[in-house]
């Protein structure tokens, strides 16, 4: 069975493993292990984290099979006019091709319909295979675009949306 917990404070660590986890492992052959750290540390601190679970409108939620954490999500409502956006979604290596990624989404869609936004946009790296899941759960690419993310690194994404 398929379910979400939302996540605390007390969940940072969890979501701090997972993330270290599941990059390591998606973003292995995509960009190099020092990039890989970097973001890790600057998107995944305690403090990082601790302030996103501090706005009210960004939400973390675990991703959790037969109650084993298998990933995480994080979204921010309102974060353009009527727009949530997929700030980020990852699954352990072991959990992929069981229809969770899939679930979350549908979980996010819920979530989004629950406000006043009527769009959902992510971005995903341009090298990544998770943009075909996007496209099949209705996502189509508006933009592509390449973001300095400091210390000499760059993101190349494409930029998705899903229409209410």
């Amino acid at each position: 069975m398929i379910s979400f917990k939302k996540a605390t404070k007390v969940d940072i660590p969890l979501i701090q493993e997972l993330a270290k986890k599941s990059w390591n492992s998606a973003y292995q052959n995509i960009i190099s292990q020092d990039q890989i750290d970097y973001m890790l540390q600057q998107m995944y601190s305690e403090e990082e984290i601790s302030n996103h679970l501090e706005n009210p409108n960004y939400q973390y939620y675990l991703i959790l099979k037969a109650e084993t954490a298998a990933g995480f999500m994080g979204f921010e409502f309102h974060y353009e006019n009527a727009t949530t956006k997929l700030h980020r979604i990852y699954l352990l290596e072991d959990f992929k091709g069981q229809g969770l990624g899939k679930a979350a989404i549908n979980f996010l869609k819920e979530k989004t319909s629950e406000t006043s936004d009527k769009r959902i946009i992510l971005n995903v790296n341009k090298n990544n295979n998770a943009k075909q899941v996007y496209e099949s759960q209705g996502f189509t690419t508006y933009k592509e675009d390449v973001f300095d993310i400091g210390n000499g690194y760059v993101m190349d994404d494409f930029l998705m949306e899903f229409f209410l």
